[in-house]
């Protein structure tokens, strides 16, 4: 793979405008169209709007990924594309665009090591589950399950951009005018150098988180002066929050999966990674299309550069390569959900029921020796 990795990047890593364009338009276009019959299917049937809400949510969901797709650059081979449709993505789907693919490309940094970066689901080692209550450990175990998972989606897409917006810009306030009172002499842009939140990391990032609520607020508004309120955030909440869910059970699938390569610094290496730490999904072609072909996941963290309307045929030229890639069916993907333990003695992700194996068997063992 070594070896092979560069020209395999070479071929493929090619972005299209055009191609990225047809991909807008057969995604914004539908969402418009689907908004349309939401509104007309409101005075027909509310079974009629629940299900313009569920294809709302894959397109969305699509919607996501092609966003994800700009943070890399990989959507255009034009920079300011990706940049100005990555920012529109982030605001259908509420997320704050640029900001997040600065936390994604962290990921794609250290996917596989542990150590530093622990998935979306924030998955905690054996130790730490084994030290936690009885009633903890329910609770992480309930908190992870697919019932919540549209909550997730809510609280992801939807509450925490404008929360963190909200609480940061709070603060941040707040430190310029206490600055102001201890050092009156002092500039704005001194006091403001000062100040340090985890909600951001340089100016361009806040004034992004910025204009991404101000133009989605004032969206929400425009809507809402032509369509009836309570519809538009009926559909809109509940399909994001769908999406949401959708995306984050997707993601953590392609890292979470039993024996999952999981290891720490001192032993990671960015290839092993993307071989053994990520899925290949193996979805039907309709699905592929709702999801711009992220199930390729072991080649998009081969390079992430390498566009999604290229993935397919970079797999199929290079099957010997991936054959140890592990494979995972929809049927199977109830039980990755379950692979939220980090074993940094054996280097892998294992399940609940792995461990509770274990755990039994611990104390059987201990009783014996009593």
């Amino acid at each position: 793979m070594k070896q092979q990795k560069q020209g395999i990047i070479q071929r493929h890593a090619k972005a299209d405008n055009f191609k990225g364009f047809v991909q807008v338009l057969n995604t914004l276009l539908p969402i418009a169209l689907l908004w349309w019959a939401a509104v007309w299917s409101a005075q027909q049937s509310y079974w009629a709007v629940a299900a313009v809400a569920v294809l709302l949510s894959l397109f969305t969901l699509r919607v996501l990924v092609l966003m994800h797709e700009c943070g890399h650059g990989s959507l255009f081979r034009t920079a300011w594309l990706n940049r100005a449709l990555g920012f529109l993505f982030g605001v259908i789907t509420g997320m704050p665009q640029y900001v997040w693919s600065k936390h994604h490309d962290y990921h794609h940094c250290n996917n596989g090591n542990w150590e530093k970066y622990r998935g979306p689901l924030t998955t905690p080692t054996v130790d730490e589950y084994a030290a936690m209550t009885t009633a903890q450990q329910r609770m992480y175990r309930y908190t992870r399950s697919i019932g919540v998972a549209p909550l997730g989606g809510f609280v992801y897409l939807l509450f925490n951009p404008r929360f963190t917006w909200l609480k940061g810009s709070i603060e941040f306030l707040i430190h310029i005018i206490k600055m102001k009172i201890r050092q009156p002499e002092g500039s704005f842009r001194t006091h403001a150098s000062g100040f340090k939140t985890r909600y951001w990391n340089s100016a361009s990032e806040y004034w992004h988180m910025f204009w991404n609520n101000v133009v989605l607020l004032s969206a929400w508004v425009l809507v809402c002066s032509v369509i009836d309120v309570s519809l538009f955030f009926a559909v809109y909440v509940s399909s994001v929050s769908l999406a949401g869910g959708l995306g984050i059970m997707l993601f953590t699938v392609q890292h979470n999966f039993e024996h999952a390569y999981a290891t720490d610094s001192t032993q990671w290496d960015y290839d092993t990674g993307a071989m053994e730490g990520t899925s290949f999904l193996l979805l039907p072609r309709w699905l592929n299309w709702f999801t711009a072909n992220i199930a390729y996941h072991h080649i998009h963290h081969l390079s992430a550069k390498i566009p999604n309307y290229r993935l397919a045929q970079c797999h199929e030229e290079n099957r010997e390569l991936f054959a140890e890639v592990t494979r995972l069916k929809l049927s199977h993907v109830y039980g990755a959900l379950k692979c939220l333990l980090w074993d940094e003695q054996a280097h892998r992700i294992i399940s609940f029921a792995e461990y509770e194996r274990r755990y039994q068997a611990a104390n059987l063992s201990a009783a014996r020796d009593e």
